[in-house]
């Protein structure tokens, strides 16, 4: 790259480095991780199918449910062709406009995602506290609502993404050191002054990440403290596991994305290879165990399934 007073030769491209440090595993890594998504296909797509065809399952919750499971089909799918093109065929370059795209749909979806387990979280919130009123305040049309606007938050919030890494002169080398094309692991690579960029990339995580948890956080403190109230062991119990397969979902999504956030802007000594492999388990985990997480505590998913078994066996 050539460089003369203020003038540089910019790059039309981007490499994408996998894993660093993990190069000669990265074709057998690819394995699992097609396995994974392949998994979260079938796992999303069942639960979407018995949904729609189960009408006591037409409620809120796997309403919201459904969203969630969308989401989940989504996000791996913007990035499982350039990993497997990298791990499999070691085919690492990118385009600058096929970059920016990818970001700004993985954030986008990211940022959807986030929205929708904080409205589930208002969902089990209204069950529990509010039960008489459920039905009435939760109808089809408001649902839709919280739904479109989850959707219009995420699009415009990370709206500025790709144009301001587009505005960016990337005259240091052009090696991002993940398996896709991340916002900050993108713009680490300009030489423009980042500091606007930087902020704007904590304003995001802040309105997003941190508000809604701090709103699920919250919502959880009331649920508590109603169930606390209720007379019997048995509905305490009762309204504990109406919960449980939101909060552990909760953990599934929140816990990666939080320590590969860290560890992009602060772990400064980790290995290379640490950070992407947080990213990449942040984008494709999830989405997997969600699926199973609700077909293990919801009888009429599991009884669906296990009907479905049951019939493919006797016709064999």
């Amino acid at each position: 790259m050539s460089t003369s007073n203020s003038t540089f030769s910019q790059p039309t491209t981007f490499i994408l480095a996998g894993i660093p440090g993990l190069n000669s595993s990265q074709f057998w890594l690819a394995i699992p991780f097609c396995t994974v998504y392949i998994v979260s296909l079938l796992g999303n797509i069942t639960l979407l199918y018995i949904i729609k065809t189960e009408p006591s399952l037409h409620t809120p919750m796997y309403l919201f449910l459904c969203l969630l499971s969308m989401h989940d089909l989504f996000v791996p799918t913007c990035t499982i062709p350039t990993i497997l093109r990298i791990y499999w065929f070691n085919t690492q370059k990118i385009y600058f406009s096929a970059c920016f795209t990818q970001t700004y749909f993985i954030h986008t979806f990211s940022t959807f995602g986030s929205g929708i387990l904080s409205a589930m979280a208002i969902d089990r919130y209204i069950a529990i506290c509010h039960p008489l009123r459920y039905s009435t305040i939760l109808t089809n049309s408001r649902i839709a609502k919280i739904g479109m606007a989850v959707a219009l938050r995420a699009i415009v919030i990370v709206m500025p993404h790709p144009f301001l890494l587009n505005s960016l002169s990337y005259c240091k080398a052009n090696v991002i050191p993940h398996s896709y094309c991340e916002f900050m692991a993108v713009a680490k690579l300009s030489c423009s002054d980042l500091t606007f960029t930087s902020v704007y990339g904590l304003i995001v995580v802040t309105l997003v990440v941190e508000f809604d948890l701090i709103l699920i956080i919250v919502t959880y403190v009331m649920i508590l403290k109603t169930i606390l109230k209720l007379p019997s062991t048995g509905k305490k119990l009762k309204a504990f596991s109406t919960c449980g397969s939101h909060v552990c979902i909760i953990f599934l999504s929140y816990t990666p994305a939080i320590l590969s956030f860290l560890m992009l802007r602060f772990a400064k000594n980790a290995p290379k290879y640490v950070q992407p492999m947080l990213a990449n388990i942040y984008l494709f985990c999830p989405p997997m165990l969600n699926p199973f997480v609700y077909g293990i505590r919801t009888k009429q998913i599991r009884e669906k399934v296990l009907c479905a078994m049951r019939w493919k066996k006797s016709n064999r």
